[in-house]
């Protein structure tokens, strides 16, 4: 047998199934790359100071990272660390409230019935079709009627309804909650707030936590309708301020770098969250593999 026979006999095989993966699998590898290289120029920029950040390789760290921070913490008087704040009540607080609602409204739309029950469903799910850029200008409008336009509320009510929560909420309450486990805390005598209480919201936490999970990074990444509503800078959340910083940069180019390290600090407590909750899918996985 000839060398290059023998070659390509030792020469591994794919199979039809594997042959299969590699467009798929390399498609995902294209987005991935697409996806972390922004987010590595983030981190590597935040660490130059600003004579490297137009003078040094992209990609090359700096010695700055340190001077940085300290200017970013320091900037009128912490200003920061208030939009830091301001975006946790944003995000955290609203993003529970509306969790909350979601779910309560996904469970009603699904083991309920009640005239009117499809239709209502529908107008709401037709809200997913709506931008968020073509409703801001309307809920400007209607919190200039009420009084609300600059404050906290003008930010939080807005957000507290989300059809496509609403949608996840449902389809999760189809899929875990059994009407034949309802039934049967009825027949025992139970109440309809204490079937969804101890019953319907344990079943449904990790669908729950799914929708808190893209509210918030929905929430946190906000930027048009804060933007429009508020002209309090006390009150802007972090991306609002540091496109205000950014702004400022034009004129005085070191602010450049203390909003690319503020914008590098403020992806920090998304990855933390990210990490912090896929435990509750870990279980959900687990629980499901058991009751198989």
């Amino acid at each position: 047998m000839s060398a290059p026979a023998a070659e390509a006999r030792r020469r591994p095989v794919l199979l039809p199934h594997q042959r299969a993966r590699v467009v798929p699998t390399a498609v995902l590898l294209i987005g991935a790359f697409y996806c972390l290289v922004p987010m590595v120029w983030i981190v590597v920029a935040a660490s130059k100071s600003p004579a490297e950040l137009f003078s040094t390789f992209t990609f090359s760290p700096g010695t700055g990272l340190l001077d940085n921070l300290r200017e970013l913490f320091a900037y009128e008087n912490g200003a920061f660390g208030r939009w830091a704040l301001n975006s946790l009540l944003y995000a955290g607080v609203g993003s529970l409230l509306c969790t909350l609602i979601s779910t309560v409204a996904g469970y009603a739309f699904s083991r309920y019935e009640f005239p009117g029950r499809t239709a209502l469903f529908y107008l709401i799910l037709a809200g997913v079709l709506l931008p968020g850029m073509l409703l801001a200008i309307p809920q400007y409008i209607i919190m200039t009627k009420v009084d609300m336009v600059g404050s906290y509320w003008s930010v939080l009510l807005p957000g507290l309804i989300s059809p496509f929560a609403i949608y996840l909420a449902r389809v999760y309450a189809d899929a875990t909650v059994p009407l034949s486990t309802i039934e049967s805390a009825r027949m025992d005598g139970a109440s309809e707030y204490r079937i969804f209480g101890t019953i319907a919201l344990p079943m449904m936490l990790p669908g729950m936590v799914t929708i808190f999970m893209l509210q918030f990074v929905g929430n946190w990444n906000n930027f048009l309708l804060p933007y429009v509503m508020l002209s309090d800078e006390s009150r802007f959340p972090i991306n609002v301020g540091l496109y205000t910083l950014l702004s400022k940069g034009s004129g005085e180019p070191a602010l450049y770098s203390v909003a690319i390290v503020g914008t590098a600090v403020s992806i920090v407590p998304l990855i933390a969250l990210l990490l912090f909750l896929q435990r509750f899918w870990r279980l959900d996985m687990i629980s499901g593999g058991l009751k198989g």
